[in-house]
């Protein structure tokens, strides 16, 4: 649990936490100036860590690679072999498997190669996550980064400055900003070039070329399960929304290099289905999810702790909690930021408008500031009232408390200082904590629709749809007697 610190004077805040004679300075100003060496470093330095370097490193720290060292290896022996036949035969590539639910995949110029384990689960065949790479590794070759307009250095800089800020890597995907910026928005002839390249690779490498226009198909696929059945937008920017007529172009691409494809394909890296078996499926906690009394919020990137013994259910707009008499409420909200830059104390006063507060201090839960008060009972039957706000990552998180007839004060008002006090950024051990949905093979038996497998499996919504997803069919096919069918448990 965060330690919640009090400070009744400016004396006593720590280090880092804002003075009140700095009050005019906004919180992205401040980020800004906390990042101007990184970005003069990544602005101007040949010799500094690179772009992919970066972000491993901080997907390192924040324990956001996928925790299967199989996974990694199996990733780098099929990006190695695409390698040995492209034009960077022996250069250092590194392949990341990154922890995350949402279908991407994406290269940096200094040759990191990432790919989530969401867009994994999407592919049937090790040749359809060799047409990932092999396009991916087309653009470092191609080095449509450098090649690319240099406006779109400033989006690649503000995106920087947007990730360190929040403190989390994933938050590029939520925000449907990772591959576009990370790749500087490659144009229609990159992303040509890159499918040439990718496709050449495969070939070469024993794979078949096909495998590419299957990921296509299957990254497509997403595309529309997203909008027509989630009704929701589009998170992968990566090889499918830029191209204009993928699957003619590919089928063009591969009958030019008929003559390239040998009689009988090289053997697979590994089995591809054995590997799937097991892996993490989805985000249970993207909308929030309440286990053992801790609130997680996986979009978030946040958790609280409530405390023992309390019920604590959440809902689409807030989280809550009640001891088990009944007689009092801890309930968590999200904000909207202020329209204009106000420290905490400020935000109740001025944008909440709040005129009934006492004993109020400034306090700071890890690294984020805070304030917290008590509200004066004018009415009702309650012995106390209890208010807070805290500043996370660009969010306002805003906790009221109230104990009834009965209770302790002095109790209620320690447990309310508890709970907010609680607050912190996800890890990676909470995500795996709460995520426990993983992708089960199993053989396809005569008659099975996606229908009736779909009765079976923990999904709360668009069950028969995420199967049929996951497993190429999407959007009315059916298992095939004998095949091999992903489903989740």
């Amino acid at each position: 649990m965060a330690t919640l610190t009090h400070h009744d004077s400016p004396q006593a805040r720590p280090p880092g936490l804002l003075a009140r004679g700095c009050r005019t300075l906004s919180p992205f100003l401040r980020s800004l100036r906390a990042l101007l060496p990184l970005l003069l470093i990544v602005g101007s330095s040949a010799s500094a860590a690179g772009p992919g370097a970066q972000w491993y490193n901080e997907y390192l720290e924040k324990d956001l690679l996928y925790p299967d060292d199989e996974w990694h290896d199996y990733v780098t022996e099929i990006g190695e072999r695409l390698l040995a036949v492209s034009p960077h035969k022996g250069q250092t590539y590194t392949f990341v498997v990154t922890d995350e639910p949402f279908v991407n995949a994406w290269a940096t110029p200094d040759a990191y190669i990432f790919v989530t384990r969401g867009i994994i689960s999407q592919f049937q065949s090790e040749d359809e996550l060799a047409g990932v790479l092999g396009h991916e590794i087309g653009h470092v070759v191609g080095r449509h980064t450098a090649r690319s307009r240099a406006t779109s250095r400033i989006g690649q800089l503000l995106s920087y400055l947007g990730t360190f800020a929040t403190g989390s890597s994933s938050m590029f995907g939520l925000s449907q900003n990772l591959t576009s910026v990370i790749t500087a928005e490659y144009g229609r002839e990159h992303e040509l070039e890159a499918d040439e390249f990718g496709t050449d690779y495969l070939i070469r490498a024993g794979y078949n070329p096909h495998g590419l226009l299957d990921s296509m198909y299957q990254t497509s696929s997403y595309e529309n399960f997203q909008n027509t059945v989630k009704k929701l937008p589009v998170v992968y920017r990566g090889i499918t929304s830029s191209h204009p007529a993928t699957q003619k172009r590919i089928n063009d691409l591969i009958m030019q290099s008929n003559h390239l494809v040998p009689d009988e394909l090289a053997d697979p890296e590994r089995d591809f289905f054995a590997m799937i078996n097991g892996m993490t499926y989805g985000d249970e906690s993207a909308t929030g999810i309440v286990k053992d009394g801790v609130f997680y919020h996986g979009s978030l990137r946040l958790t609280v702790e409530f405390p023992t013994g309390w019920d604590v259910r959440s809902t689409a707009s807030e989280v809550f909690g009640v001891p088990p008499a009944g007689d009092a409420q801890i309930n968590l909200k999200r904000q909207s930021p202020p329209e204009k830059n106000q420290t905490p104390e400020e935000y109740l006063t001025e944008t909440l408008r709040r005129d009934d507060l006492e004993n109020g201090e400034e306090i700071q839960v890890g690294p984020y500031i805070g304030y917290i008060a008590d509200v004066k009972v004018a009415s009702g039957n309650a012995q106390a009232r209890t208010i807070a706000v805290i500043y996370k990552d660009g969010g306002v998180y805003l906790f009221n408390g109230e104990l009834g007839a009965t209770g302790d004060v002095a109790t209620f008002k320690k447990d309310f200082e508890a709970t907010v006090g609680s607050l912190r950024a996800m890890t990676g051990d909470d995500l795996r904590q709460v995520n426990s949905q993983k992708i089960h093979i199993v053989t396809a038996k005569p008659g099975d629709t996606y229908a009736q497998l779909a009765r079976s499996v923990p999904l709360s919504k668009y069950a028969e749809e995420t199967l049929r997803l996951i497993n190429g069919d999407h959007p009315r096919g059916e298992p095939r007697a004998g095949d091999p069918i992903k489903i989740i448990r």
